[in-house]
């Protein structure tokens, strides 16, 4: 279950987020997901606070931009994190967008899938083992840190392009995606995560593919997917998704929303459980007249879903 809205562009204090995940665990979710921008809280220390409050129900965050951070400080923040949750936390990184690395951070958006793999490289054995030794094109790290009471952290990366999901398959723990539709997902991500990740992952768990994708229940498909467009049309305008949206073959983000009716949802779930899907991050958008029903009702029928033996 997603918890905060600043993806619908409504930015939440962080304890309300707090809130949204103590609500997801009270209400039977497995899973609360919150997003990381850069413009708004910090993810990761909201996920550290909800861990203290919170005794089930997993944690994850999706994405916190490599560029800005060194993978040494991240390992350190994310190690923390661990700790306060009891071993709940799942940490997305990506390499985030042109413009943000650019112009928000003025950072040069140099070579993004090398980067990854060195970012990797260094984060992933710190999350694992607590030291590593690298020496690579961006980052050269010897060294390590010690949080006593941490574990090891799973590492998704935000991958869409086929160089970022090797990279994920050979080095991290799996790919989490926003927008990402059976299509690109059974076609393209889960076969070369899986081809990547053969022979890398001896006494290892299968790779994990978190898919975050709006959803709405609603009687009318065509004004739920058309609310849609309207609360997620900026995402249209970044390089990488209008790719995504491209191979999809829709014309906006609306046509990628789980909607309609109970059944047609569940249609669609199965869909993306037979393209490789191991995990739903539902991001539930308002429709109609009354959007706080219209989330209310949605938020139960995925309760319902969840919780089914």
């Amino acid at each position: 279950m997603g918890a905060g809205s600043e993806v619908l562009g409504v930015p939440m204090a962080p304890q309300d987020v707090v809130d949204d995940v103590l609500a997801a665990e009270a209400e039977g979710f497995g899973s609360a997901w919150t997003v990381h921008f850069s413009r708004g809280v910090d993810a990761l220390s909201v996920l550290a606070v909800a861990g203290t409050r919170t005794s089930r129900i997993d944690l994850g965050v999706g994405i916190v931009p490599t560029y800005p951070r060194h993978p040494l400080a991240l390992a350190q923040q994310a190690a923390t994190a661990q700790a306060f949750s009891g071993g709940r936390l799942t940490l997305g990184v990506g390499v985030s967008h042109r413009p943000v690395i650019e112009d928000l951070h003025g950072l040069a958006y140099q070579q993004p899938a090398a980067h990854m793999r060195d970012y990797l490289s260094v984060l992933v054995p710190l999350l694992r083992e607590g030291s590593v030794c690298y020496r690579g094109n961006f980052y050269e790290v010897d060294g390590g840190f010690a949080v006593p009471g941490t574990s090891p952290v799973s590492v998704l990366v935000g991958a869409l392009s086929p160089l970022m999901v090797q990279a994920a398959g050979e080095l991290a723990d799996g790919v989490v995606t926003w927008l990402a539709g059976p299509r690109t997902l059974g076609e393209q991500i889960v076969p070369r995560l899986h081809h990547s990740a053969a022979g890398q992952r001896e006494g290892r768990a299968p790779p994990r593919v978190v898919a975050a994708l709006p959803v709405a229940l609603s009687a009318d498909s065509a004004a739920s997917r058309q609310a849609a467009d309207g609360v997620f049309a900026r995402y249209a305008g970044f390089d990488n998704y209008r790719r995504l949206l491209d191979r999809e073959g829709a014309e906006s983000p609306g046509a990628l929303a789980i909607t309609g009716d109970e059944a047609a949802i569940d249609k669609q779930l199965a869909r993306l459980a037979d393209a490789g899907v191991t995990e739903l991050w539902p991001i539930i958008f308002p429709v109609g007249d009354d959007p706080g029903r219209s989330r209310r009702e949605t938020r139960a029928l995925l309760r319902a879903l969840a919780t089914t033996p």
